[in-house]
C-alpha cells in the first residue's frame, strides 16, 4: 500500500509530506482547494505524462516522491528483482523530478528509470478510477479491458496474443511467397543451372596457379631442356668439365698441404664444392630427361585455363574464387528449397497456427462469457442500490469467427443497459442521461474493483451526481473495499466522507504573493466540523453538527 508521499513545488503545493494508512481515506475540501492535485501527483510518479505547467509558478522544478509497502505484492517484488531494483525492507521508493522546461527524470529505489518502467510497476500497485471514467467506458476497447481485468485474463490474453503473432508471421510469409512464387521458381532454376555448370567445371583449390605453372613449363620445354643439358655438360660431361678441373686442383692442393697445413681449409671447401657440382649435374641430367615435350598436353592446359577464365568473367569474380561462388549458390539453393520457401508446407503450418489461435481465442472467449455473467449480475444488483430500481446491466460477448484475427481475440464485447423496468437493453454508448450514465459507471467500477488484487484503489470524485441515501450506499461500499486494501477517495459528499477510516482536509492557503495548498489529518472533533460544513455550507448550525456526529457514529 501507499505509505508516504512527499511533494515539493507541484501545481499550487509548495511543500507537502503526507503519511497514508490502510483502510479507506477520504480527501475533502472546498472546490478548487487542490484535492485532485494530490492524486495527479501520484499519477505522475506512476508514469503519467507531464509538462512544465505542473511546476509551481516561480519554482525551478517539481519533486515528487512516493513510498510503497510491497510486502503483500509479490508481483511487484518479482518485477523489481528482475529489473535489479529491489530494496532490502520491502519498501519501494519512486521519485520523479519535472523541470520548469518540461524535462523529466525518474528513479525507482534510487536507480534511474524511464516512464515505461514507472507505468509497468504502477500498474501492479495502484488502480485509479477517475470522475470521468464513464467517458472511457463509452469505448469498445475500454469495455474489453475492464471485462478482462475483472476476469483476470492476463495469461489467456498472453497465450492468445502469442498465438496471433505466430499465425500473423506465417500468414504474411505465405502471402508474400504466393505473390513471388513465379520469381522464386525462376530463381531456383537459374541457381540449379549455375550450380550444374560450376560442378561440371570441378575447379579444385589452387588449380589456377598450378595450371599457370604447368603452362609455362610446357610452352618452354625445349628451352628448359637445352639449358639443363648444357649445364650438365659444362659441369660434368665436357672435357675438361668443371668437376674435372676441381678434381685436379684438389689433387695439387692435397700434395702441397703436406708442406703447409694452412691450405687444408680451402681444400675442404673445394671438396664440398665438387660434391655439390656433382649433385647439381645429376639433378640437371634428370631434369632434362624428365621434360616431356607434349603438344597435346599443352593444348589441354591452354583449353582448361581458357574455360576457367571464361567462367570467371561470366560470374564476375576472380578465377580463384569460383569454388566459393559454387558454395554460395549451393547454400542459397538449400535455403530456397527449405520449408521457409516451400509454399505447400508453409500453408499447412499457417493453417495449424490458425487452428491453434482459434483454440486460444475460444478459451479466452469462454472466460469472458463466465466473467460477463458475474459482472452483469453484480452491476445489476449495484444499480438497484444506487436508486435505479428495476434497472438491468448485461454484457454481451459474441465470438465473431468470420472476422479477421485480432491479438485480443475474436470477441465483440458490448455493455448494454436498461435504466428502467420494461425498457429494452440498449448499448451503454446510447444511454442519453448523464446522471444515469454516471451511476451505471460507478456501479461498474465498484463491482469491478472487488476483483482487483492491487493493494491500493483511488477514486477521484466518482460519486459526482448522486446524493442522499444512495451516497450513503456508495460510502459503505467504499468502506467495505477498504477492509482488505487501501482506498483513497476524493469526495464532496458527507455521506461518503463519514464512512472513511481516516479523513484528510485539503485547504487553500492564500498569501500576499502566492496561493498554496495545505492538508491535515482530522481528529474526531475536526471531522465533525468538516462533515457539518459539507452538509450545511458556510453557516454551521448545532443541528448540522449533531447530524454530522450522528453520521460519524
Amino acid at each position: 500500500m501507499l505509505t508516504h508521499i512527499h511533494i515539493r513545488d507541484f501545481a499550487i503545493i509548495e511543500t507537502l509530506d503526507l503519511e497514508l494508512h490502510a483502510g479507506m481515506t477520504a480527501l475533502t475540501g472546498e472546490t478548487g482547494a487542490g484535492k485532485s492535485i494530490l492524486l495527479d501527483a501520484i499519477g505522475l510518479v506512476l508514469g503519467d505524462k507531464a509538462d512544465s505547467n505542473t511546476v509551481r509558478h516561480g519554482a525551478d522544478k517539481a519533486d515528487l516522491t512516493l513510498s510503497v509497502d510491497i510486502t503483500q505484492t509479490p508481483f511487484a517484488r518479482d518485477w523489481l528483482e528482475t529489473q535489479g531494483m529491489e530494496h532490502e525492507d520491502d519498501t519501494c521508493i519512486l521519485r520523479r523530478v519535472i523541470t520548469a522546461q518540461g524535462k523529466s527524470r525518474a528513479w525507482i529505489n534510487g536507480s534511474p528509470a524511464n516512464l515505461t518502467q514507472l507505468r509497468e510497476l504502477g500498474e501492479q500497485l495502484v488502480d485509479i478510477h477517475g470522475q470521468h471514467e464513464h467517458q472511457s467506458l463509452m469505448k469498445k476497447d475500454a469495455q474489453r479491458h475492464l471485462l478482462d481485468g475483472f476476469a483476470g485474463n492476463d495469461n489467456l490474453l498472453e497465450h492468445t496474443r502469442n498465438a496471433w503473432q505466430a499465425w500473423k508471421k506465417l500468414h504474411e510469409r505465405v502471402t508474400v511467397l504466393s505473390q513471388q512464387n513465379q520469381q522464386h521458381q525462376e530463381r531456383v532454376e537459374l541457381l540449379r543451372f549455375q550450380a550444374h555448370e560450376l560442378e561440371a567445371l570441378a575447379l579444385q583449390a589452387d588449380e589456377p596457379e598450378q595450371l599457370d605453372e604447368e603452362l609455362n613449363r610446357l610452352a618452354n620445354a625445349e628451352q628448359l631442356r637445352a639449358t639443363a643439358e648444357q649445364g650438365y655438360a659444362q659441369l660434368y660431361d665436357n672435357e675438361p668439365s668443371l668437376y674435372a678441373i676441381l678434381g685436379r686442383l684438389m689433387h695439387d692442393l692435397a700434395q702441397q698441404a703436406q708442406l703447409d697445413n694452412r691450405l687444408e681449409p680451402p681444400l675442404e671447401l673445394l671438396t664440398s664444392a665438387q660434391i655439390q657440382v656433382q649433385e647439381a649435374s645429376v639433378q640437371l641430367r634428370d631434369y632434362a630427361e624428365s621434360l616431356d615435350i607434349d603438344p597435346a598436353r599443352l593444348q589441354a592446359v591452354e583449353n582448361r585455363i581458357a574455360d576457367i577464365r571464361s567462367f570467371a568473367r561470366k560470374y564476375r569474380t576472380d578465377p580463384r574464387l569460383l569454388p566459393e561462388k559454387l558454395l554460395s549458390i549451393q547454400t542459397e539453393l538449400v535455403q530456397l528449397g527449405g520449408d521457409d520457401y516451400d509454399l505447400e508446407t508453409l500453408e499447412k503450418q499457417c493453417q495449424a497456427a490458425a487452428d491453434h489461435y482459434r483454440k486460444q481465442a475460444s478459451n479466452l472467449s469462454k472466460a469472458r462469457i463466465k466473467a460477463a455473467q458475474q459482472l452483469s449480475a453484480g452491476v445489476t444488483k449495484a444499480m438497484q442500490q444506487l436508486g435505479m430500481q428495476g434497472g438491468q446491466f448485461t454484457i454481451t460477448v459474441n465470438s465473431e469467427t468470420q472476422t479477421a484475427f485480432q491479438a485480443s481475440g475474436m470477441d465483440s464485447i458490448e455493455f448494454t443497459v436498461s435504466a428502467n423496468p420494461g425498457q429494452p437493453l440498449k448499448s451503454l454508448m446510447k444511454v442519453a442521461s448523464g446522471g444515469e450514465l454516471s451511476r451505471i459507471s460507478l456501479a461498474i467500477q465498484m463491482i469491478a474493483a472487488q476483483k482487483v488484487t492491487l493493494p491500493a484503489l483511488i477514486f477521484d470524485e466518482v460519486d459526482t451526481g448522486i446524493g442522499g441515501g444512495i451516497a450513503e450506499v456508495v460510502g459503505k461500499q467504499l468502506r467495505a473495499l477498504g477492509t482488505n486494501r487501501q482506498v483513497l477517495c476524493v469526495t464532496h459528499l458527507p455521506q461518503v466522507a463519514s464512512q472513511a477510516h481516516q479523513h484528510y482536509k485539503v485547504t487553500k492557503i492564500k498569501g500576499k504573493q502566492h496561493t498554496s495548498t495545505g492538508i491535515e489529518q482530522l481528529s474526531h472533533a475536526l471531522r465533525i466540523e468538516e462533515i457539518a460544513r459539507m452538509i450545511g455550507g458556510v453557516e454551521i448550525t448545532p443541528a448540522t453538527r449533531a447530524l454530522a456526529e450522528e453520521m460519524l457514529g
